[in-house]
């Protein structure tokens, strides 16, 4: 049987939530394990979320800029052009720097990081065990305090296949071979509109679908609209209150989606990728929190206190995986909160 490390916390993620909670942990004085299933720290945000899409959309700018505004200051272009391949290495330059920031922060500030995949084993127990697993290799963690920060990930629908070549996820889309001439965007949220904007600079024929009667419905709805007028006037392309039936790779490469328009009547639009973007959902499967005794709302979120704790004491959790908006400041913020309370303080 391998060897039981102990600490004082056990951050399962590497994400916003785990790495800032990591972080101020240790500098709190606490022994902290850090558990994240990729080799690389920062988790969605730093390596497929926020950061590569915000590179992508400053470099699409500076595209769009040259080919449609310097004529305005008596600068006459010709002959510009994408290289697509190092418009995608600039974006993968500053991944690589952000999360190899980090992982000099966890050494800077003595945080342990462990990869594998984290199961909670233990029930009641004051020490709870945590089996991390890797290329079938296990290592047994133990700690008082366990602080569960293992993000979201994309949300699939019936009858669509993400298959990471024709019909991608944001993932995916952020690292497509080519320019696709046109390209349809399934879910009018945030992330499908910044990636469609992207593309779109780069001269692809962009259609959005959402199933609502809005863009960015969670958002205010003046905002919704002056977005949807900016957008629009770009050469974004809108179908609301249609819903997406299926999707289908025909032998040519083309993708046709079948869908339901507004009157409740079947039409087909083809495309050369189909981005899948209808939001996101908690990841804590596979961690035997049912086992553990951790309960877990109808829409997969863990249920926590005022204090992030769970409904098994002395484990924590925070970001995505717990209910509010799923975006990084907030799990940061989380984070910080977390250990400061788990360390006597009065974390805000």
């Amino acid at each position: 049987m391998p060897e039981i490390q102990e600490f004082d916390l056990i951050v399962i993620g590497a994400g916003p939530a785990g790495y800032v909670a990591a972080i101020r942990a240790a500098q709190l004085g606490m022994k902290v394990a850090c558990v994240e299933k990729e080799k690389t720290l920062g988790g969605t945000c730093l390596n497929v979320g926020c950061i590569p899409s915000k590179a992508l959309l400053e470099s699409s700018e500076h595209y769009a800029f040259l080919q449609q505004k310097m004529a305005d200051h008596g600068i006459n272009v010709q002959g510009a052009s994408i290289d697509f391949k190092k418009f995608l290495d600039r974006k993968d330059r500053v991944v690589a720097q952000l999360t190899g920031g980090v992982a000099v922060l966890f050494k800077k500030n003595k945080v342990t990081h462990v990869v594998g995949t984290a199961h909670i084993n233990e029930k009641t127990k004051r020490d709870k065990t945590v089996t991390v697993t890797r290329d079938k290799e296990e290592v047994q963690l133990k700690a008082k305090n366990i602080l569960i920060a293992t993000g979201s990930q994309p949300i699939n629908i019936p009858g669509v296949t993400v298959d990471g070549v024709k019909v991608v996820d944001s993932t995916g889309a952020l690292s497509l071979p080519q320019i696709p001439k046109k390209l349809v965007i399934i879910g009018g949220g945030y992330i499908g509109l910044e990636i469609g904007s992207v593309y779109l600079r780069l001269g692809s024929e962009v259609v959005v679908l959402e199933a609502l009667d809005r863009i960015v419905p969670l958002m205010d709805a003046d905002l919704s609209r002056g977005l949807h007028r900016i957008l629009e006037k770009q050469g974004m392309k809108f179908s609301l209150s249609t819903k997406v039936k299926q999707t289908e790779v025909k032998k040519d490469g083309t993708v046709v989606v079948n869908v339901i328009d507004p009157k409740g009547g079947e039409a087909t639009i083809s495309a050369d990728v189909v981005l899948m973007a209808v939001g996101r959902k908690p990841y804590t499967e596979g961690m035997g929190l049912k086992e553990a005794g951790v309960q877990v709302d109808e829409k997969g979120r863990i249920v926590v206190d005022a204090k992030f704790q769970t409904s098994m004491e002395g484990v924590y959790a925070i970001g995505d995986v717990i209910a509010g908006p799923m975006l990084a400041h907030k799990a940061m913020e989380e984070g910080v909160a977390v250990v400061e309370t788990i360390a006597g303080q009065a974390g805000h």
